[in-house]
């Protein structure tokens, strides 16, 4: 009897562990802290048939642990969430979700995000699922890097995912800018710490030194835009620190980080 208890007691000890690794394995938390985002209930019925966000975690040079894909996260995928259902006739998940690009679960999203790409590295299976994935009508967003290095670090990468595939540069007149919010201008974002030192953009030592904010897009062959690449511009902080500062909130989040980023979701998703 007395072994019969230590071995019940060791596998409560095994499981607690377990349970405590899984809820430390990065970007895989068994629950997110909403840090006081509204929740909602999703329909009964149909608790699938949401629009959901979906951020990539991805290899850089600093590693998998310490790569840029998590910036921003969780309130950026959180509030934008919840803007979403707030302003738009869309039902969207209210948490989101987070997949590696070989994960088979990436084909149930139309819609995926990647930030913060400058030192992105996709193995040579993250290639391959990525080009299958957008050749299969997925859509892929990447946003939040600046200046030229990290530029042609990411370009580099998306060579290998389409090699005859070039980025082009996306007019004001195209429909991305305006399927629902009319905007004006290319919307440029620096992050609140830039904002609140009176910088508009975050400045590098190159060539292209992030003053110019780019739109481009990759196409398929029916002329589908299958990525939006929004360089030197953070729409990502727009939304995750849109209840930080009321200037920023006011000057950036609401007239430019919310639309653009909207606009570019139901764009993905009608197109």
């Amino acid at each position: 009897m007395k072994n019969k208890k230590i071995f019940i007691l060791l596998g409560i000890m095994v499981f607690a562990a377990v349970v405590l690794w899984a809820q430390r394995r990065p970007g895989l938390p068994p629950s997110v802290d909403r840090r006081g985002v509204p929740n909602w209930e999703l329909d009964n019925e149909m608790p699938r048939d949401v629009f959901t966000f979906v951020r990539i975690r991805y290899s850089s040079r600093y590693g998998r642990r310490g790569g840029g894909w998590r910036t921003d996260y969780p309130d950026a995928d959180l509030n934008f969430s919840y803007r979403l259902q707030e302003l738009t006739s869309l039902k969207v998940h209210p948490e989101g979700k987070i997949l590696e690009l070989t994960d088979p679960e990436l084909f149930d999203y139309p819609f995926i995000y990647i930030v913060e790409p400058g030192a992105l590295q996709f193995a040579e299976s993250e290639v391959v699922a990525l080009r299958k994935y957008l050749l299969n009508g997925g859509f892929l967003m990447v946003d939040d890097f600046w200046g030229g290095r990290e530029y042609e670090n990411f370009a580099r990468e998306m060579k290998r995912v389409f090699p005859d595939r070039d980025p082009k540069e996306l007019p004001l007149e195209h429909p991305i800018f305006h399927c629902v919010f009319d905007l004006k201008e290319k919307p440029q974002l620096p992050s609140i710490g830039q904002a609140m030192r009176g910088q508009d953009f975050e400045w590098r030592p190159e060539i292209d030194d992030g003053s110019e904010v780019h739109y481009k897009g990759i196409f398929d062959d029916k002329d589908r835009m299958m990525v939006i690449i929004c360089h030197n511009t953070d729409l990502g902080d727009g939304w995750e620190r849109e209840g930080e500062n009321q200037y920023y909130f006011k000057t950036y989040s609401e007239p430019k980080a919310y639309p653009m980023g909207i606009n570019i979701v139901f764009y993905a998703l009608t197109h």
